[in-house]
């Protein structure tokens, strides 16, 4: 049912509740580590609990591997490596990465219905994207597994060896495909570590990794805290890690593998710009900023949380903006309705709480729109600063939430200017009727991704990454294999 209610000569309609079942998924109440084909206790005896931000309730106990159990679990790679994986027909590992892409499919509507209640996401973002695109990139790297020396001519690759990959909360299921799907199309095995807030999809990956025949051992996903984490990068037994998560943790691996022989990839932090020019069709860019910030909750490291307004076109931006920011549905993330989901975890909405209050205090102009947000679980109004000055912390530093800071400015060269003005590289997209602005902007813009006329577009066969504190190394695409391999 639709309810049509009139306030201030504006239509709004109110919608009826839509939730997504969950009587057809099962989490268990416990979760071990899934080592060696198999899941068993961690050695070191120690679980914590997976909540569901939206609500605050308990969803399950998660094993927390300790450094004994890192052991294991790189031991049971290594040998997987060399006794099965790295001799296999590479025809024959494209079929076990194609199967899995097949459950992924398969189990698809459960999958969804788990990343939302673990992670806050809305339904129709698991569902609509987070899934169908883990499943792509299984499918895109089964393709390459056995095409490695036509992707690389006279360039002779090999494999690296055992894989330490660890990913961040924001696209736990995604942020596993890209990882683990090249890594085993170019013969390499995995240990997988996903974040601490949101185990559940990685576990369930291990379930259909278990199901599908994969050898024992060539994935293994190891949960636990940042500690394990750190046993794992530091482990000799590692040949290569790949991080993604925030700029400081980058660093600090960074640092520690400074002087060994192991391969690194980082996917950090972003502060992307997102310009809007004076011809640009003003409603679908409009419709791309509310796509690029507020639907993911601004949980995406090439969020647009930085908008930058051509200055004879502010007022109308602006809003259009704010109308389309009152419609916006703020609640629960199993609600097909829902906008806007929960926030993953206290910290991070403490985090978001500072950031607002940081931006009253520097005097800037705030806007909230009307909506009402649950009394219970952890939720954030999607807001914007205005008037916001280029040293002010709202346009340097990440806050990873639904907040958006904008600034106008007079000429192209103003701009890029002040778009570059970050210690972030990660994207940025550009809006404007004109194919040779676009080609002008994107050229100057230290971004590893730029996107015109659209936002958050992605895709397994383009590559992405950043620039600067951003990171190195790009995942998707024929450049996700390069960090798996080495050439002789």
């Amino acid at each position: 049912m639709v309810s049509i209610s009139k306030n201030k000569s504006v239509f709004s309609w109110e919608y009826s509740p839509a939730p997504e079942s969950k009587d057809h998924i099962k989490i268990n109440d416990r979760y071990e580590l899934f080592i060696n084909g198999k899941f068993i206790k961690p050695q070191s005896k120690k679980h914590f609990d997976t909540i569901n931000p939206a609500t605050g309730e308990k969803i399950s106990e998660i094993a927390l591997a300790g450094e004994k159990d890192v052991e294991a679990a790189v031991k049971a790679a290594r040998e997987a490596y060399t006794k099965t994986w790295k001799k296999m027909p590479a025809k024959e590992r494209a079929k076990y990465i194609f199967r899995i892409a097949r459950v992924i499919q398969e189990r698809a509507r459960e999958l969804a219905v788990v990343e939302s209640i673990d992670g806050g996401k809305p339904i129709r973002e698991s569902r609509d994207f987070d899934i169908p695109q883990a499943a792509n990139h299984f499918f895109y790297y089964a393709g390459w597994a056995d095409k490695l020396d036509f992707a690389f001519p006279n360039k002779k690759p090999t494999s690296i060896g055992v894989c330490a990959q660890i990913i961040p909360w924001n696209f736990p299921l995604l942020m596993a495909a890209w990882k683990i799907a090249p890594a085993l199309a170019c013969g390499n095995t995995v240990v997988l570590k996903p974040a601490e807030t949101t185990p559940l999809t990685a576990l369930k990956l291990a379930e259909i990794i278990r199901d599908c025949d994969l050898p024992p051992s060539v994935v293994n996903i190891i949960t636990g805290d940042g500690s394990t984490g750190e046993f794992l990068v530091n482990h000799p037994g590692v040949d290569k890690v790949a991080f993604t998560g925030s700029t400081e943790v980058g660093k600090r691996i960074q640092h520690s593998l400074a002087g060994s022989s192991k391969k690194l990839s980082l996917e950090l932090g972003g502060k992307a710009a997102h310009i809007i020019l004076d011809d640009a069709p003003i409603d679908q860019a409009v419709e791309g900023i509310i796509n690029g910030i507020f639907f993911n909750q601004g949980h995406v490291c090439c969020a647009g949380s930085r908008l930058y307004l051509q200055e004879n076109i502010a007022y109308t931006v602006i809003e259009k903006l704010k109308h389309r920011m009152q419609h916006l549905i703020v609640g629960d993330p199993l609600d097909k309705n829902t906008d806007i989901g929960a926030i993953n975890s206290k910290a991070q909405l403490d985090k978001i709480n500072h950031y607002l209050n940081v931006g009253v205090e520097e005097g800037n102009e705030i806007f909230q729109p009307d909506c009402n947000i649950p009394a219970k679980g952890l939720f954030c109004k999607p807001t914007l600063f205005l008037n916001v000055a280029q040293s002010h912390k709202l346009m340097q530093e990440e806050i990873f939430g639904p907040v958006l800071a904008i600034q106008t400015f007079r000429t192209i060269d103003e701009v890029i200017e002040k778009a570059n003005n970050t210690p972030y590289g990660l994207s940025a997209g550009v809006w404007t009727n004109t194919g040779s602005r676009i080609f002008g902007l994107s050229s100057k813009l230290k971004a590893g991704v730029v996107w015109a006329n659209t936002y958050n577009k992605f895709d397994p066969t383009s590559p992405f990454g950043g620039f600067k504190e951003s990171g190195f190394g790009r995942e998707g695409g024929l450049h996700g294999l390069m960090p798996y391999l080495q050439f002789d």
